[in-house]
């Protein structure tokens, strides 16, 4: 009998990895991300699977954050060796993310033992660089819609997701006791700029789907006036503006934004500045791949993509210094996203107490982040070990948010033309998970279940439909 196995992003949004068990004894990982947020959720990246990385036949990734390909290395120094099917552009990033995740893991391991903080002695990397460039030497890049013998018996297809460059949906076709599995990753949005709509899926046996933003909505689009109001306001009061921001994906979006909306003159030309290299370079992968991207992207813009009048690329730790010390009114963009570490902390640390200043925050903030505490109203925040005033003025936008919102996923599974016999939702905190579970079932009928992390799922050999 087939199985799954929800080893993360089960009633929590990080760590997603589903481990699919096939009937004739074959195990495949669809995910390996990282754990990120509360510490009792970041400590599950040192625990190991359950079941040994050797005995896994093969790894299939949905998209290159870190939330769903961060446990590579780790995953790899433990004595995986199998291939990991992903896309083109999925390869691309995670050439950027993996390798960059090893050096902070090492770095953080060093200051640990200088500073003597930890409770272990010595303290170790949760992997290194090397093991993550020995991942990257894994992985296998297939074209979407391009189907591939994952493991015998067991073919997958890469579906457009529209959330990040080459993002996708899997779908896996099981011929013995056949059945169709959609592995969802992550929703992306509709008529959102830079990437395409989410692709139509029409039929599964049985579904795995994200529930991030499962009860709310990001709201009527308001064609950039929300983040231009921000912006007006910041330069007139002379301040300056930081954006926390996902190094990947994320700062395409705002790029355009910027770019648009000076062309456009309802924002100041003002100084713009990437602090970030790794952002830097996801930016000449994008543009690489414009083919994958929304084709109306070029009709909105004059000029080369993601640029602005005023626009400087971040690269060297000494450039990054001398952006903290300079003053005036000034767009920064910088990582990581939920202001969990980073060049954007130290940006934090400067303009977080002059009231001058606003920091907007344009994705999700996970429970026990940084970013959760700053637009929970947090009166200070602990940043290198200082407490930090928090005077500032402190914004949040979803409408760049990259995960489909509860409209947007309803939106998506009305595309099926018949249900799913079984619908799992993951990749959501508890309360929105079940706001969802229930205007599933209420709108369209669906058998929904909330699986618990570790729980294993038998597929029944001719599933019924709901």
């Amino acid at each position: 009998m087939t199985h799954i196995t929800f080893l993360g992003a089960a009633q929590t949004v990080t760590g997603s990895r589903h481990l699919l068990q096939t009937a004739n004894g074959r195990q495949v990982l669809v995910d390996c991300g990282m754990f990120q947020g509360l510490k009792a959720l970041r400590e599950r990246n040192w625990q190991g699977l359950g079941v040994p990385p050797s005995a896994i036949d093969a790894v299939v990734l949905t998209h290159a954050h870190l939330d769903h390909v961060g446990w590579l290395p780790r995953l790899v120094s433990a004595g995986f060796h199998g291939p990991v099917y992903c896309t083109p552009g999925t390869r691309d990033l995670c050439t950027l993310v993996l390798p960059d995740a090893g050096r902070i893991q090492e770095e953080d391991a060093r200051q640990a033992n200088r500073h003597a903080y930890s409770r272990h002695a010595p303290a170790l990397p949760l992997f290194t660089e090397t093991d993550a460039l020995r991942a990257l030497a894994l992985l296998q890049p297939v074209g979407f819609a391009t189907p591939v013998e994952v493991v015998p018996g067991l073919t997958g297809e890469f579906l457009r997701a529209g959330h990040l460059l080459g993002s996708s949906f899997v779908r896996m076709r099981q011929q013995e006791a056949p059945r169709t599995i959609v592995f969802g990753g992550d929703l992306g949005r509709f008529g959102r700029p830079v990437l395409p709509d989410p692709a139509t899926v029409t039929d599964a046996d049985v579904l795995l789907v994200e529930s991030t933003y499962g009860d709310r909505s990001h709201g009527a689009d308001d064609d950039g006036a929300a983040l231009a109001e921000v912006i007006g306001t910041t330069h007139a009061r002379g301040g300056r503006l930081v954006i926390p921001s996902f190094a990947i994906g994320r700062v395409e979006e705002l790029l355009y934004w910027l770019q648009r909306l000076e062309q456009e003159g309802r924002i100041p030309t003002m100084p713009v500045y990437v602090d970030s290299p790794m952002a830097a370079e996801a930016i000449d992968f994008y543009s690489a791949r414009a083919d994958e991207l929304d084709p109306e992207l070029g009709h909105a813009l004059h000029g080369p993509m993601f640029n602005t009048r005023r626009l400087h690329i971040v690269r060297s730790v000494e450039e990054s210094k001398a952006l903290t010390r300079s003053a005036g009114p000034a767009i920064i963009i910088s990582a990581s996203g939920m202001a969990t570490g980073g060049r954007v902390l130290h940006h934090l640390k400067h303009l977080l107490p002059d009231p001058k200043n606003t920091v907007l925050f344009v994705g999700f903030q996970a429970a026990g982040t940084r970013g959760r505490l700053l637009i929970d109203g947090a009166a200070t925040v602990k940043i290198h070990g200082e407490l930090i005033p928090v005077e500032a003025r402190v914004v949040r936008n979803d409408q760049m948010s990259a995960h489909a919102d509860r409209d947007e996923i309803l939106r998506w599974l009305r595309g099926f033309t018949s249900p799913p016999s079984r619908t799992f939702l993951v990749h959501g905190e508890p309360a929105p998970m079940a706001a969802l579970s229930a205007q599933i079932t209420r709108e369209l009928g669906w058998h929904v279940t909330m699986p618990r992390h570790g729980e294993r799922v038998a597929l029944a050999p001719n599933p019924p439909h709901a």
